[in-house]
């Protein structure tokens, strides 16, 4: 019997590079060319929002980085399976080799996934150290997940009173131009390019309180307080939800940030809480669905 011929193997082998090079591509295309949200979900959407934070951008690196490793491996196995398919199928290859063991191909598969995990393991580490540990902040919040909304006190300011942040409705959300399951009555405010820490935690059952933007998902745990921190380097409104399975109303958990200038932001304060001249008013006594602050 004859065996499997050169213009075989030829054959197989630009088959199997244009298909691996086609599938590394509309991997890429599509993991990383869709439409990105700024500070909110958009239709259609489906890569990570843009980034607000020093935070968010070093996890957008990191997963970029890692996207292209599994795209990489991706195409290079369907390669690899298309080349095989085609050279050693029974009518190229009617007499099977007997070959059992190869040691060089054996070493390569043992030691290159490893050097890969270390390779995605060092910015990734690097990464989780960033997020977790603390830097000098220049201020704190305290947000407690409650059922069935968010509740934000400032304990280095005394003359802001604690914001309930309740869900808006569908028409209230529409109205003031909202998103609906993300737009509250009582925003958080914070100032731009300042190092703020969040103590989170929670009055009944587990929550999360998570800002794709910044890169913040931290839990909310009856008893225990938790910290992270954020540096937002934009100003604009950003958006999140609890992402806890909390209860029946879990979707029902918004979270919006206003991030303001530092100008604004100490007008804001020294208005106890509130955009114009006028006093604030506790957002718990307010009813009309809108708060002082965002009149």
């Amino acid at each position: 019997m004859k065996s499997p011929t050169n213009k075989t193997t030829i054959i197989a082998a630009i088959i199997a590079v244009a298909i691996g090079v086609g599938t590394f591509v509309a991997l890429i295309v599509l993991g990383l060319g869709g439409e990105r949200g700024m500070g909110q979900p958009v239709d259609g959407g489906y890569f990570l929002q843009d980034a607000a934070t020093p935070v968010m951008e070093d996890l957008t690196t990191v997963h970029n980085m890692v996207f292209y490793w599994i795209s990489g491996i991706t195409a290079f196995v369907m390669a690899l399976m298309v080349y095989i398919m085609i050279r050693f199928r029974e009518k190229a290859n009617p007499v099977p080799s007997k070959t059992s063991h190869n040691t060089a191909i054996e070493v390569v598969w043992t030691i290159a996934p490893v050097l890969i995990l270390l390779f995605i393991a060092v910015p990734s580490m690097q990464l989780l150290y960033f997020q977790d540990k603390l830097p000098e902040t220049d201020m704190t919040i305290k947000a407690v997940g409650n059922t069935w909304n968010w509740s934000y006190t400032y304990p280095d300011l005394e003359n802001i009173e604690e914001i309930i942040s309740n869900p808006l409705d569908e028409v209230q959300a529409k109205a003031q131009g909202k998103p609906y399951l993300l737009g509250t009555d009582a925003q958080l405010v914070v100032p731009v390019d300042t190092n703020v820490k969040v103590l989170v935690t929670s009055i009944n059952n587990m929550h999360s309180w998570t800002v794709p933007s910044f890169g913040i998902k931290m839990d909310a745990v009856p008893g225990i307080i938790n910290e992270t921190w954020f540096r937002a380097t934009r100003e604009g409104v950003f958006y999140g939800q609890c992402s806890e399975i909390c209860g029946i109303k879990h979707y029902y958990m918004p979270i919006e940030v206003n991030v303001v200038s530092k100008a604004e932001y100490a007008r804001w304060v020294a208005n106890d809480g509130a955009f114009t001249s006028s006093v604030a008013q506790n957002n718990t006594l307010m009813g009309s669905g809108q708060t002082a602050a965002q009149k």
